[in-house]
């Protein structure tokens, strides 16, 4: 009798152990958006990769932290077009070359965080992820006048110190859909041409491009493509609408 009370016991401590890591499982895999960094369980939310697909606007995000001597034919290009999209700049950028950093505030285009440093901010603490956000912050600060709310890491790299340090200032961390690789070697104005027209669902999507000579060419004729296909150029905050 002592036996068989003894297996019951062992079968039921075996059974809650089970359902106990069945649990614990759902709870730390299972498609939620809690990250854990350190000791810390930080609710926040993922990269934005795409808005709306419902939108009507398909947005292009320039990221800049170089390409000074292409910017003004680029400027020039989205004037004649009366296209406003999202420049994500760093803070040294920003501080290197105002007058053009201006330029682009008073054409009217949308600024996006790229931090301060061109960082890979993978490899970057809570703390050293914050600094750098918020450095670029109050550069940038002076030229828009208003808070600035979409962040852009370097090179699409983070962590989850990253996302927590651009939730905890008030930013959207925002990534791409579509990627034009421009500064790869090899990067024509047609294989850029190419590399976004071959895809498809333009709609709601985030087109990345930075300002390289060859992006600078093939810019009308992508706009005039998406025009084709009955899309706005927009910014990145054009094609979030309805969706955050």
């Amino acid at each position: 009798m002592v036996v068989i009370i003894n297996k019951k016991i062992a079968i039921f401590v075996i059974i809650m152990i089970i359902l106990t890591l069945l649990i614990l499982s759902f709870v730390f895999l299972g498609g939620t958006k809690t990250r854990v960094t350190g000791s810390y369980n930080v609710s926040v939310p993922d990269p934005v990769r795409r808005g709306n697909e419902n939108s009507e606007y398909i947005a292009f995000a320039c990221n800049v932290d170089w390409g000074n001597e292409v910017l003004p034919d680029m400027l020039e290009t989205l004037n004649e077009e009366k296209i406003k999209i999202t420049f994500f700049v760093t803070g040294r950028w920003a501080e290197r070359f105002p007058e053009l950093m201006q330029q682009i505030v008073d054409n009217g285009h949308e600024i996006g965080s790229h931090g301060y440093q061109h960082l890979n901010y993978e490899t970057l603490s809570l703390e050293q992820n914050e600094d750098q956000i918020k450095k670029a912050d109050e550069i940038l600060l002076g030229y828009t006048k208003k808070k600035i709310t979409l962040f852009a890491p370097p090179s699409g790299a983070y962590n989850n110190n990253t996302l927590i340090a651009s939730e905890k200032l008030g930013y959207k961390t925002i990534l791409w859909t579509m990627d034009t690789i421009d500064w790869r070697a090899g990067s024509t104005k047609d294989v850029i041409i190419d590399r976004i027209l071959s895809k498809d669902n333009f709609n709601g999507a985030i087109v990345l491009m930075h300002p390289m000579p060859e992006t600078a060419k093939a810019l009308p004729t992508l706009i005039e493509s998406m025009r084709e296909k009955g899309l706005k150029v927009g910014t990145v905050s054009d094609v979030l609408k309805l969706k955050m």
